[in-house]
């Protein structure tokens, strides 16, 4: 035993010049950009998550949400705070068990409402974790309805979304048009596989030395995960979780205005109104004193461009328009728009109804999406079953065609309505 270990650290201190002077330390890693956590990690601390944003390079954290239409993580409303107090980007995801658009319906409402309910942010990503025997045993467009589904009903709570699932299944059990793609090579150094996706899962058991156990990593290829929240955290690093948001910023140093002029508020009813910041990639919200007197960025919270929210109210500070669209949170109207950029674009309505909505040549109903230009765009994550219904609280008339909202900037052709 004691000439084998003395062989082995021969052979240790050869190998190790050998990568010195033939420069095999400069093929990369692959990149923890992001972790996923869930009750099997435990509740994590702040500590726990700055080590992994100071020393790994971790910009964002997805944390387990739910499954089914009964299970709560235990842990979630502790990993949100403590993720965000680290500095890091925070989403979730529910496990998916639905077999069907209606059952994927009702999964989406329990997931959305338990995120609420834990503290997720708005704007936040809350993933569809599609791996289960339910989705094996659907056909594709079984299953792509079914996602579609659940993207479709959870975008109505605030979140954006997207799918986990293997790299096996994508293109044989479901179609993905860009995901999260879960695939473990033996040795995932120098590997950038999924590029067209968001995120690729290289590793189930990766350790991080400030926490205990084995942790699910993933590289990131774009902003998807790491968008439309402002990090508040007191890491020592800020450059990796900064958020441009053009003109305007919603860091953790909150702006704050004051305004000697009066504060005019007018309650105008529930209506909806629609959102976009063309200079940044989210619009900002504020919250206003109960006098009036100060204008304060909120740096927890942020609305999603092209989105629309309900509103009652709108006051004027300084002689700035503001539309409130939570309790205390606020948008200027410089961010809202009037759907009305082309001529080829006829004016909408407003009025909540349900549709029902049925493709005779198909087995989905299409989806299109509203463009700054007022021309209408397909939708291709996402589509709506056939024989679904859907609360629809506008209508609009672009080249010809009339089109009934059912999400936000998610429009359905009355063809397909019955």
């Amino acid at each position: 035993m004691v000439l084998k270990k003395r062989f082995i650290a021969a052979l240790t201190a050869v190998m190790s010049l050998v990568v010195l002077f033939f420069g095999a330390s400069t093929v990369d890693a692959a990149k923890t950009d992001m972790v996923d956590v869930s009750n099997y990690n435990g509740d994590m601390t702040v500590a726990n998550f700055q080590d992994m944003y100071n020393n790994y390079g971790v910009k964002a954290v997805v944390t387990k949400i739910s499954e089914g239409t009964s299970f709560k993580d235990s842990t979630a409303a502790n990993n949100i705070k403590t993720a965000q107090a680290a500095g890091l980007y925070i989403n979730g995801y529910h496990y998916a068990h639905y077999s069907s658009v209606a059952g994927a319906i009702a999964e989406a409402d329990y997931a959305a409402q338990t995120a609420k309910a834990d503290g997720l942010p708005s704007g936040a990503v809350l993933v569809a974790d599609v791996e289960s025997s339910e989705q094996s045993a659907s056909s594709t467009s079984q299953n792509d309805a079914d996602n579609a589904a659940f993207m479709n009903e959870v975008a109505k709570y605030g979140y954006r979304s997207t799918i986990y699932t293997m790299g096996s299944w994508v293109g044989s059990v479901m179609s993905v048009d860009q995901g999260w793609i879960a695939s473990y090579p033996y040795d995932p150094t120098g590997q950038d596989w999924y590029t067209g996706n968001h995120g690729w899962q290289w590793s189930s058991t990766y350790q991080f030395s400030g926490s205990y156990g084995n942790f699910d990593v993933s590289e990131l290829y774009d902003s998807f995960f790491t968008s439309y929240q402002s990090t508040t955290g007191s890491s020592t690093s800020t450059g990796s979780t900064s958020t441009d948001s053009g003109s305007t910023s919603t860091g953790s140093s909150s702006s704050s205005s004051s305004s000697s002029s009066s504060t005019d508020t007018t309650v105008t009813g529930t209506s909806v109104i629609n959102v976009n910041n063309a200079s940044g990639s989210y619009v900002p919200l504020v919250s206003i004193s109960s006098d009036g007197s100060t204008v304060q960025t909120l740096s927890s919270r942020a609305l999603s461009n092209h989105s629309a929210w309900q509103t009652d109210q709108n006051k004027v500070v300084n002689g700035v328009t503001y539309y409130r669209v939570a309790t205390n949170e606020w948008v200027s109207a410089q961010y809202l728009t009037d759907n009305n950029a082309s001529s080829s674009q006829g004016s909408s309505t407003s009025s909540m109804s349900v549709i029902k909505v049925k493709n005779s040549n198909a087995s989905f109903v299409q989806l299109m999406a509203l463009q700054d230009d007022g021309t209408m765009k397909v939708v291709t994550n996402r589509a709506l079953g056939n024989n679904t219904s859907w609360q629809t609280d506008q209508n609009k008339v672009v080249d010809g065609v009339t089109y009934y909202r059912v999400a936000t900037n998610e429009w359905v052709s009355a063809s397909y309505v019955i």
